[in-house]
């Protein structure tokens, strides 16, 4: 069912943020407190985050507009058409890095924009939150703009940007954005409107939980008794020294993945950059609070006759349950960016939020998401949190799962049976990615006593549309190893686990596995492999990826340099359209009228790849 839905509710517009000055003038305001840009369309739901954030906002007493898409291109009137905020300008480029937005890994630009009504590209620039803090710092230059989203996230340091393939320094330098706030911003947000209603200047806050700001030199970065000072090498060193860049790489994720992160700072050109130390995980109720604000979870009513917002349409009955992912995957950026700790919200939240999505007009008993950034994480944490304070690993499952990290499945069982029970609803799936290796593998008490076996098959019987997607990556135990990735002979296991059970319950169903090509380490002769091993398991391959190096990741830092930053040997890396585009060929060694690879295990030795 498409946006049309809107018109259903019969809610007054004023249930929705303001995006017009006409709307701020319905609120009855003059001026808005905080404005904020976004790169994606307004949507009013919990998995937006510039919709979160204006939401958390609005529950402190502060009076906010949203700006959604503005037209960088013209005079440039988008961007004046709400006035000056009282406080502050907040600019994200949406809930998706603008430049993976636009481009795919060979550099091609992309024809659609799932956060765009009717999946249309061309509502946003290149390098979003870079384009939206110039023009306003042009025309409101005295006006304190904060930076924040995945985008400006994953760039808070000296980072590899692969699109113009050249190590940058901090976005906050680059844009000249007087702030920028890291990660899950809520519980920072807060702290700094209520500094800003106290009249104190942006220049004062230095102490502010996961924020970025410049000082011109050392001698003013403020004293912090309260958090260790970790220097990294300048920004001008890492731009010279491949060797110097991996090694900082390693020092910033370990500094990152530990429970008492070090403030982190460095030398630019233009002055010191300061990164200050996360917030806390943010508690239960935190998160509860944020989920029970009053989202309408449907688009903005001036896209109704647009087109449905792809994004949107996937998420519309789908609940996030928790965050955080200590998963620790090298080309992932969830945890630098939501944090390697989970936080998950009650039971007794998400079944509220079951029962907002079961009177929604467009409901059809479906309920399409329990997940998060890794579906079957909920309520995992460490045994004892006093372990933790000594450890720097960025994952807590490899190379092996940590014994003080408790993967219980039961609590997830018990919220699945409780989802099902609601009388209307039909069907729960879960769209979110599973790591398989959590519930795989272990002891068989400790399995037992965790409902490893009895998630696996609550899941197969019951939360499968057909098809369960997981994501082995790679077959190749030494990709796999750069990847962070259990071996390939888990995934055989649970492919036979699946098939049993799906045969002892007569279920007509698939398991679908995701690959990646030209990670770090991936060779012709792995790709080679790869597509032997999965041809031989009866696998035609669908879900597969190009590697594309993103900001801030362990792999993007690999594919720069060409080493390992923890062990500083050299990685293989398919740098060349040309290899990548061969390596990803392999994907296809089914697909007729195609040229000729050799791959193992081919009695002819030959196969017909696209």
């Amino acid at each position: 069912m498409s946006i049309t839905a809107n018109t259903a509710l019969n809610l007054p517009l004023s249930s929705w943020l303001p995006i017009t000055r006409d709307e701020i003038e319905q609120h009855g305001w003059e001026q808005p407190d905080v404005i904020i840009v976004s790169g994606d369309a307004y949507v009013d739901h919990p998995s937006f985050g510039p919709s979160v954030i204006g939401r958390v906002i609005e529950a402190q007493g502060f009076r906010v507009a949203l700006l959604p898409q503005p037209n960088w291109r013209d005079d440039l009137r988008d961007f004046k058409k709400l006035g000056t905020p009282r406080l502050f300008f907040g600019v994200s480029a949406g809930n998706m890095d603008s430049m993976v937005n636009h481009y795919t890994a060979a550099k091609r630009l992309r024809s659609d924009d799932a956060y765009t009504p009717g999946g249309k590209a061309g509502f946003r620039p290149d390098n979003a939150s870079l384009i939206y803090t110039r023009i306003l710092k042009k025309l409101f230059p005295d006006v304190p703009l904060v930076l924040g989203g995945v985008e400006a996230s994953m760039r808070r340091l000296t980072y590899y940007d692969y699109w113009a393939d050249k190590v940058k320094p901090s976005l906050l330098i680059e844009s000249e954005a007087d702030l920028l706030i890291y990660g899950m911003a809520e519980q920072s947000i807060k702290l700094l409107l209520e500094r800003c209603s106290q009249g104190e200047n942006f220049k004062q806050i230095t102490n502010l939980e996961q924020s970025v700001f410049l000082v011109v030199s050392k001698s003013l970065i403020p004293k912090a008794d309260e958090w260790e000072t970790l220097v990294l090498p300048s920004h001008e060193a890492l731009v010279k020294d491949k060797f110097l860049f991996a090694k900082t790489f390693r020092l910033w994720e370990e500094e990152h993945n530990r429970t008492n992160p070090a403030r982190i700072i460095q030398e630019n050109k233009e002055g010191w950059l300061v990164i200050n130390p996360p917030s806390l995980i943010s508690t239960e109720k935190e998160l509860d609070d944020i989920y029970n604000l009053p989202f309408t979870r449907f688009p903005h009513p001036k896209y109704k006759k647009r087109g449905p917002i792809p994004a949107y349409e996937m998420i519309r009955h789908s609940i996030t349950m928790h965050r955080g992912c200590f998963g620790g995957c090298s080309f992932c950026a969830i945890s630098a960016h939501q944090g390697k700790f989970i936080s998950s919200r009650s039971q007794d939240s998400i079944l509220r939020e079951v029962d907002q999505i079961t009177v929604m007009p467009d409901f059809k008993g479906h309920v399409t998401d329990l997940g998060g950034p890794t579906a079957n994480m909920y309520r995992m944490t460490a045994i004892d949190f006093g372990k933790c304070k000594k450890c720097r690993r960025a994952s807590c499952i490899y190379p092996n799962i940590c014994p003080n990290i408790n993967t219980d499945h039961n609590p997830l069982i018990e919220l699945y049976r409780k989802v099902r029970s609601n009388p209307a609803i039909k069907k729960v799936t879960i769209g979110s990615g599973v790591r398989y290796d959590l519930f795989m593998g272990q002891n068989p008490d400790v399995s037992n006593t965790r409902g490893h076996r009895k998630y696996f098959k609550e899941l197969v019987t019951h939360h499968v549309s057909g098809r369960l997607k997981v994501a082995p990556e790679h077959t190749s135990g030494k990709v796999l190893k750069y990847m962070r990735k259990p071996g390939f002979e888990q995934f055989e296991q649970l492919k036979k686990d699946f098939d049993k059970i799906c045969l002892q319950n007569n279920l007509n169903q698939q398991l679908i596995p995701y690959f990646i090509s030209s990670h770090p380490g991936s060779e012709q002769k792995d790709m080679a492999n790869l597509a032997a091993k999965t041809r031989n398991l009866g696998f035609r391959l669908e879900q597969v990826q190009d590697f594309t190096p993103t900001p801030g990741t362990l792999a993007t830092a690999m594919f720069y340099t060409g080493l390992d930053p923890y062990t500083l040997k050299p990685v293989h890396v398919a740098r060349t359209m040309q290899e990548k585009t061969s390596q990803r060929n392999y994907f296809f060694t089914n697909q007729p009228h195609s040229q000729t690879a050799r791959i193992p295990g081919n009695k002819s030795n030959k196969r017909n790849i696209r």
